[in-house]
Formats: C-alpha cells, sequence, structure tokens
C-alpha cells in the first residue's frame, strides 16, 4: 500500500475514491492508503533487473509521486517516508537510490522501476499488478479520529444516535458505518475530515492512521485522538509489504533480508516517526 492516477482495484477499503485524486497542486494529505497503493495498481513492464543488474548499475529504482506527503515528495526539506525507506534499503544492499517521480499510469509505463513501496500484502489485492511482495512489516487500514478532549468515543458502539463520522465517499468505511445506521457526512480528502474534527463539526472521521499521525505532527495545537474500531473488520486492516517488480529469487531474499535488518534495528519505526506515523506491527 503509491501515488497516483488510480485505477479503481479489488474490494478494498478505499476503492471507491481511487479515480478521483486531486491535482499535485493542492499539496494536501490525499487520499490516505488508497494514495499510497496507487503504484501497485498500474500495468508494470515486462522487464525487470535481477539482483545482480541492480548492483552493476549501482542503484535501486523507485517510482513515487512527487507531491504526496507523508508517503512521498519531490521538492522540500523532507520527502516522505517512502523514499526515506527505500533510502535505507537501497543503503543496505551496498547502492544508491534512484526516484522516478510519476503521477499516472502513462507515466509509469515508460520507467523501469525495481519496487514500490507500501503495498497491500494480499495477493488478492495486487491480482492484476503482478507485483512480488516482500515479508509485511507494518500494518495498514483504517481508525477513528476524535478530538483528544473527547474521552467518551472509545470504540463504534460509543457513537450516539446524533453523532456524524465524516468518510470519503463510496469507501469501504462508509458501507461499514452504514450497515450500522451509523450517520456519515462525507469529504473528498482527509485533511479535510480531519479539520471538521479538529473544529468540532463531526464527532468523528473514518480515515487512515497514517493522515491521522501526519495531522497531529502539523497541527499541535488541535491534537486528535485514535480510536482503533474497525479492528474486527477484515476489510478495514490489511499487512503493508514492498512491492517488488518481477524481482529474481536473489533480489527478492536480498530486500527481505534488508528488510529484517532494518525492521529489527529500529530503522523502519524510526522513519516512520518523523512524519507522526506509529509503527504497528503487521498481523
Amino acid at each position: 500500500m503509491n501515488a497516483l492516477s488510480l485505477p479503481p482495484h479489488h474490494p478494498h477499503p478505499l476503492e471507491a475514491s481511487a479515480s478521483r485524486l486531486p491535482p499535485p497542486s493542492r499539496g494536501r494529505v490525499l487520499r490516505g492508503l488508497t494514495l499510497v497503493l496507487a503504484l501497485s495498481l498500474l500495468p508494470l513492464p515486462t522487464l525487470a533487473r535481477p539482483l545482480d543488474q541492480v548492483k552493476e548499475s549501482g542503484t535501486l529504482a523507485l517510482c513515487a509521486h512527487p507531491n504526496a506527503l507523508p508517503f512521498s515528495a519531490k521538492a522540500g526539506g523532507r520527502h516522505g517516508f517512502q523514499v526515506e525507506m527505500a533510502e535505507a534499503l537501497a543503503q543496505s544492499l551496498g547502492v544508491g537510490l534512484e526516484t522516478h517521480w510519476v503521477i499516472g499510469g502513462f507515466d509509469r509505463n515508460r520507467t523501469d522501476c525495481d519496487l514500490v513501496m507500501d503495498a497491500i500484502a494480499d495477493p488478492e489485492a495486487q491480482g492484476e499488478s503482478r507485483l512480488e511482495l516482500s515479508k509485511p512489516y507494518r500494518r495498514g487500514g483504517v481508525a477513528l479520529a476524535v478530538r483528544a478532549d473527547n474521552a467518551a468515543i472509545r470504540r463504534l458502539e460509543d457513537l450516539t444516535s446524533g453523532a456524524k463520522v465524516g468518510i470519503l465517499p463510496g469507501s469501504m468505511a462508509a458501507m461499514v458505518l452504514g450497515r450500522r445506521g451509523i450517520r456519515t457526512s462525507p469529504a473528498g480528502f482527509e485533511d479535510d475530515l480531519l479539520d471538521e474534527v479538529a473544529s468540532g463539526e463531526i464527532a468523528a472521521a473514518a480515515v487512515t492512521p497514517t493522515a491521522i499521525g501526519f495531522y497531529n505532527l502539523n497541527h499541535a495545537g488541535h491534537p486528535l485522538r485514535l480510536v482503533d474500531a474497525f479492528a474486527q473488520e477484515a476489510d478495514l486492516s490489511w499487512n503493508v509489504a514492498i512491492g517488488m517488480v518481477r524481482p529474481d529469487p536473489a533480489l527478492r531474499d536480498a530486500v527481505n533480508a534488508a528488510l529484517d535488518k532494518l525492521v529489527t534495528d529500529g530503522t523502519v519505526k524510526t522513519i516512520y516517526a518523523r512524519y507522526g506515523v506509529e509503527l504497528l506491527p503487521p498481523r
């Protein structure tokens, strides 16, 4: 779970928002994990580089969106946790990182990438991507964001009949809440929903933990609290892995070994923390 103009994919949490990404110039927290997963859902080239060619070239190639913090960004002092993760991975393999900044399928098809970051670790979700997956290294999903001073909401059942929950239109979270008879309020962007929670316009918002963490990092005066309200909903909780573009066994094994090291020594946790995101272990 990576960037761009997303085609809808298999029934996964935020699929319905996939075709309505904002223009890059808006500089907003984009539609959560749907955005993060973008590259893993685009057509991939038929060619791929084995480990010996990666070593010979001296670079590992990443595809990422140029304006999608906290995931990735080309400009500014912070380049996103996807880029920092890929840099650490490349260093572990003894090579440098080459980042290809892509926005849509056309750009992606003109670029030869070795990997994309934050792919849903689910073969069904990756059915058309042809990505091979590393070991899962963190858990993603959907949670409720509530104001930090709201101690009353600890689970879905705590939402009163008059409470409204912000949702992304057509998302799986919207369907889950609708089945429970919970009132919802739509918005097109996760950060719009989080602004409405902070201002008290709505009681809660169904968004990704990534969005909540990054929002708190940038809004210290109006912190929000994460409520893990959807832990039992299989479609709203998933593992995250590195997506590899048709690797040979040697490259796949090398990526897994490097990833194990980066998780064990705390590098991955530190990278995510720089963007306000708590690293949750995979299920």
